[in-house]
């Protein structure tokens, strides 16, 4: 059995597929519920709006994330060189490992978000306690990020043999 087949590139490709579709899948949601909550407080207190598009922003990151690790790992993907299986399973998690924590970062930045703006609009104080808890949620992202690109690094000289 060989250590480079011709199907290994496809597991390269579904982690930059997973990287970037799942990431953005987070982001749309994160970005969509905070900007309900925006929305709402916007006739109420329009003074507020520019402070909390905080959690729009930082869900609009979590993309970003799966963006850096998807031309990453298709930098690594190459029709003129061999490439193996190690490699595409390696590239397959670390799209992975970004994608779904990019996915629960932004689910959990949206409904913060959310959640927070609302009550901002009572309560002043409680801005500083939404910003850590986005900070906490943003976090999460981050660390799939690094395990990304650590697990990216892994894949340089590779021998197919």
């Amino acid at each position: 059995m060989s250590v480079c087949p011709a199907y290994a590139p496809f597991f390269g490709f579904a982690g930059v597929s997973s990287a970037m579709i799942f990431s953005t899948v987070g982001a749309a949601f994160g970005t969509s519920k905070a900007g309900i909550g925006i929305a709402g407080i916007g006739p109420f207190k329009p003074e507020l709006i520019m402070k909390s598009l905080i959690p729009v922003v930082m869900s609009g990151i979590i993309a970003v994330y799966g963006l850096v690790v998807s031309v990453l790992i298709v930098g690594d993907l190459n029709p003129q060189l061999d490439y193996s299986l190690f490699a595409g399973f390696i590239h397959l998690a670390a799209g992975l490992s970004c994608g779904l924590t990019g996915l629960a970062a932004g689910y959990a930045i949206g409904i913060v978000g959310d959640s927070c703006v609302r009550a901002y609009i009572y309560q002043g104080k409680i801005f500083v306690g939404m910003v850590l808890i986005l900070i906490f949620a943003e976090v999460l992202g981050l660390y799939g990020l690094i395990i990304a690109l650590i697990l990216n690094a892994k894949t340089k000289d590779i021998p197919c043999s």
